[in-house]
């Protein structure tokens, strides 16, 4: 491209000048970024390439509608990047249909909902507070007001799902709906037996894959798309996309799910944002793609067990996937001092590690203080790390939470590897 050629994209020295402020917002949360461990399991870092296609002319274009199929003109352009954007995501799941337009993984659930439900209609999902997500019938969600949800859980003793509860409440209620896929939830999900009890009650099967699609892309854990009727997801967890959402499903319901999607949920798309979707999914498509998702789940598997060795009790045992869940009840810090997931929360904060206070099954703890926090790889991989840096972070993190007193010290451990493994490496 001729760089003589008018603006194709963002100069950041023109937000310097032109809004100084904002420009300062930008620059403070790179470098927090750059400053901090970040063991949030639900983000990651995009790449250059991701960032450069949201902060593109795209964005000025208003595309109701589908390629080919627009409600205004000039679309010839962006069609081509939703077209592409499309055929990888098919590519990448090995998926009959997708649809790249859900602006975000809530969005795709309601979608999904509104092409297979009606108002009343009962659906089973796990229940937030075993690791089910908001949009599985939370009462404070669109989901629980608009449909009759029956909860499912894992049991108390292996805090593993329990496929004969999910089986008898599925006989019992005969829901329209089963959902499976979770938010804190380390373990693999049996979706061939899913599929079964489905099947055995004439129900659609929907998998909530808004945290585990970028391990199936990289096939690291079994794919849900085989099995389900639908599959929801993000794009911007270990995917490495921006924030965003889509929706695979079967040819038979590919015009029910774009249908739902616009005009029944969604007006315009966001074009710049589906032309980073299709960039991230070209990602995922290159080989070394898979060697980073089998690297997030080895790092989350070794920084759980260094964790457990530091007394935090893995819920469920340890971890499948790129995040672990931890029981902090027992634990205690140098003063004897009981620790909730909230001050653990706090603490690190300090010491610059962000991750986040999560409740845990059957937590006697309301979710302002929880029994647990939750971590994640996918950051940390990105940057580099691995198995020695997850077993660093995991003595980090212990002294954190511990010896609230031992602050500078551990902040400058957590400098010792962002310096070696930066995010968003600056150009030499």
């Amino acid at each position: 491209m001729d760089k003589t050629e008018p603006f194709y994209g963002p100069d950041f020295s023109q937000l310097v000048r032109q809004d100084p402020d904002v420009a300062q917002v930008l620059l403070d949360e790179l470098a927090r970024a750059r400053g901090g461990l970040q063991l949030i399991a639900s983000e990651n870092f995009t790449s250059p390439a991701v960032i450069a296609a949201l902060g593109s002319t795209l964005t000025n274009k208003y595309a109701e509608g589908y390629p080919g199929r627009r409600y205004y003109g000039g679309c010839e352009v962006v069609d081509r990047a939703e077209r592409l954007a499309i055929d990888r995501a098919k590519l990448l799941f090995k998926a009959d249909h997708a649809n790249v337009q859900p602006h975000s993984g809530a969005s795709a659930n309601l979608a999904a909902y509104a092409a297979l439900l009606q108002p009343g209609d009962t659906m089973l999902a796990m229940a937030l507070e075993h690791g089910g997500h908001l949009t599985h019938g939370s009462k404070v969600n669109f989901s629980g007001r608009w449909f009759d949800v029956v909860s499912y859980g894992v049991r108390r003793d292996t805090e593993l799902i329990d496929y004969d509860e999910v089986r008898e409440l599925a006989i019992r209620h005969r829901p329209k709906l089963i959902i499976c896929g979770a938010t804190s939830y380390p373990r693999l999900i049996d979706y061939s037996v899913f599929r079964g009890i489905a099947d055995e009650i004439g129900a659609w099967l929907l998998v909530d894959a808004a945290h585990t699609i970028g391990l199936m892309a990289g096939e690291a854990i079994p794919s849900a798309v085989p099995y389900a009727d639908v599959v929801t997801f993000t794009t911007h967890k270990a995917l490495r996309g921006p924030r965003g959402g889509g929706v695979l499903c079967t040819e038979e319901l590919a015009q029910r799910i774009d249908h739902a999607v616009f005009p029944f949920t969604q007006g315009g798309p966001l074009m710049h944002a589906v032309a980073a979707k299709a960039v991230a999914f070209g990602e995922a498509l290159r080989p070394e793609y898979r060697d980073y998702a089998a690297s997030v789940v080895e790092n989350a598997v070794t920084l759980a067990e260094g964790l457990a060795a530091e007394g935090m009790r893995p819920v469920s045992g340890g971890t499948d996937t790129h995040l672990a869940l931890f029981d902090l009840r027992g634990l205690t810090d140098f003063q004897g001092l009981p620790v909730s997931g909230a001050e653990a929360e706090r603490r690190c904060a300090q010491a610059g590690i962000t991750l986040n206070r999560n409740v845990i099954p059957y937590d006697p703890e309301p979710p302002t203080v929880t029994s647990g926090i939750r971590v994640g790889t996918p950051c940390v991989t990105t940057q580099g790390m691995g198995v020695a840096e997850m077993k660093e972070i995991a003595s980090i993190v212990a002294q954190a939470v511990r010896k609230p007193g031992a602050i500078a010290s551990v902040s400058d451990r957590v400098m010792g590897l962002t310096a070696t493994h930066p995010a968003y490496r600056r150009e030499e």
